[in-house]
């Protein structure tokens, strides 16, 4: 191991358990380890419910409203 990543592991120890553990679920995903996913909220959970929902009966985005978004964010 590293010094630096000794250094981060003893820096996240301090954390509150929650943000140890999505520390770790980062960690697991960088490193191609899926299993450890990541938690959505019920709000999150319920937009995606939706957004599946509706592209199986095909409801997309037009170009045009996918161009105002990029040109919105600068992309």
């Amino acid at each position: 191991m590293t010094e630096l990543l000794d250094r981060a592991f003893k820096t996240a120890s301090s954390l509150p358990p929650g943000m140890q553990d999505e520390i770790a679920r980062l960690m697991l995903q960088w490193t191609g380890d899926e299993g450890a996913g990541v938690r959505m909220t019920e709000d999150e959970s319920r937009a995606v419910a939706k957004s599946k929902a509706a592209a199986a009966q095909g409801d997309f985005a037009s170009d045009a409203e996918v161009r105002d978004v990029w040109t919105k964010y600068g992309l």
